[in-house]
């Protein structure tokens, strides 16, 4: 199983970002998917998932401000992140399964930073 995060940089406060996640080596459309991100210094924070059928779930946090999506044909994930805050500074990255909380592999993730 291969992913692939992109679509990382650097935002103003307030500003969006979409993030995406290339899955390869598996059959993505049966599979669930989360985002996690990890803060420098601090662990894996969950941060959303999206089950097969198209259920997403978020973290509080994330809530109204964050939109999980697929596109099983493309077997790409997509994080839509909207009015992003300083806090929401971190590497993000993909995992199979929901309410995923482990760290990045090697080289995984893309960065975000949230600065003026």
């Amino acid at each position: 199983v291969q992913l692939a995060e992109s679509g990382g940089g650097m935002v103003q406060p307030g500003g969006s970002l979409r993030l995406s996640c290339a899955a390869s080596g598996l059959t993505f459309s049966s599979i669930a998917m989360s985002w996690v991100r990890q803060a420098l210094g601090k662990g894996p924070e969950w941060v959303s998932s999206i089950k097969p059928d198209g259920d997403t779930l978020y973290a509080d946090s994330m809530k109204g401000r964050f939109t999980i999506s697929r596109d099983n044909a493309r077997n790409t994930l997509y994080l839509q992140m909207n009015s992003l805050k300083p806090a929401d500074t971190a590497l993000y990255y993909c995992k199979l399964g929901v309410f995923v909380e482990e760290p990045p592999s090697w080289g995984q993730g893309t960065q975000v930073t949230v600065s003026s």
